[in-house]
């Protein structure tokens, strides 16, 4: 896991494509694993950080569930997750949790002629079609929210993810709140039985692959991923009714009555939330640690990493359209840190920033 000769960066995505630095000096290295949704801003934190403090992140991003397993068996420092583990799980598992950005899950479409921004939908439609109740485009529902749009009478071919993902979390959170029949069919979770026969993909990048190659795809992914590889998403109706599209200011709108200090273990879901500029489908993602660091050294870099993330990250959250979190709740998630994550004896392994 460590080579002292050589220390290399990797973020090995689903397809395990990887990002690596090599110098001759040695330095520290932290590893973890789990989520898709926060990828890109891991990647930038950790390129940055490697760069100011010499200690290197071998990241493996290989959805949720993954991470989840991961670090309950202790193969990792670090695992990431969509999808946060109620405060029961976390006991059971000894597990500390804490949230360390949030962002937007974003609906993909591929219809020629349809361009970013240019078609809007709404939970209720979403949630219709991939329970396969609406089958074509020109579907009188998707017509209504679209006048003046011409939908051709192609069929809808539905695309989820195939592997656990808090994306599928998040998104199917969503749809069970804004349709009783489908909390009562299918529910949510990381990985669901899906009414339909749909296409699955591996990781973001095998949802728009999928949807990409596919004509009449409708899909899902995190939305910095969709940005940065100019995918064509939709804009939402909220739950105020309005159609916002996806961005830094409306994941920030989602999040303004985001009650971190009473949420138990910083469990705390951010789907449909009120307000005109709304974005519907945010998300926060989240690290679970070891409550009890049997590599205590090991613990401290990691939060070593995020404090410093936290602190100088902030812009280059912005630049991908993440939402970085305010200071204060950033020192509610480092007070949680001294009371959550010790060593073997009982000790914090992290008392304040090493700089």
């Amino acid at each position: 896991m460590r080579d002292l000769g050589r220390t290399m960066l990797r973020f090995a995505s689903a397809a395990v494509i990887g990002l690596a630095v090599t110098q001759a000096a040695p330095a520290a290295e932290m590893t973890g694993a789990g989520a898709t949704f926060p990828y890109p801003i891991y990647a930038k934190w950790a390129e940055a950080y490697k760069a100011a403090t010499g200690t290197s992140l071998n990241y493996q991003s290989i959805g949720s569930g993954g991470g989840i397993n991961q670090i309950e068996a202790k193969t990792v420092d670090f695992g990431a997750s969509d999808k946060p583990l109620k405060p029961e799980d976390l006991e059971k598992n000894n597990l500390a949790q804490f949230p360390a950005i949030m962002g937007g899950v974003v609906m993909l479409v591929n219809l020629p002629g349809v361009e970013k921004g240019q078609m809007t939908l709404d939970g209720a439609t979403i949630a219709n079609i991939y329970l396969g109740h609406i089958n074509k485009w020109n579907d009188a529902a998707i017509a209504k929210l679209n006048p003046g749009l011409k939908l051709p009478d192609t069929d809808i071919a539905v695309v989820y993810r195939s592997d656990g993902s808090g994306t599928t979390f998040n998104f199917t959170d969503y749809l069970s709140k804004v349709s009783a029949e489908w909390k009562d069919k299918v529910g949510e979770d990381t990985a669901v039985q899906w009414p339909v026969t749909g296409l699955g993909g591996k990781g973001n990048e095998g949802v728009s692959a999928m949807a990409a190659r596919t004509v009449g795809a409708i899909g899902y992914v995190e939305y910095a991923y969709a940005l940065q590889n100019n995918l064509a998403y939709t804009k939402l109706l909220n739950k105020a009714g309005k159609a916002v599209m996806p961005s830094a200011e409306t994941f920030q709108a989602a999040a303004k009555n985001a009650d971190w200090k009473n949420a138990a273990g910083f469990y705390l879901l951010l789907t449909d939330q009120p307000g005109d500029q709304s974005w519907p489908i945010t998300a926060s993602s989240f690290i679970l640690m070891q409550k009890t660091q049997d590599k205590p050294a090991n613990g401290k870099a990691v939060l070593d990493f995020f404090a410093w993330s936290f602190k100088n990250g902030q812009k280059m959250a912005a630049d991908l359209d993440y939402v970085a979190f305010p200071a204060d709740v950033v020192s509610l998630i480092e007070d949680s840190w001294k009371k959550n994550v010790k060593d073997a004896s009982g000790k914090p392994v992290w008392t304040g920033p090493s700089s």
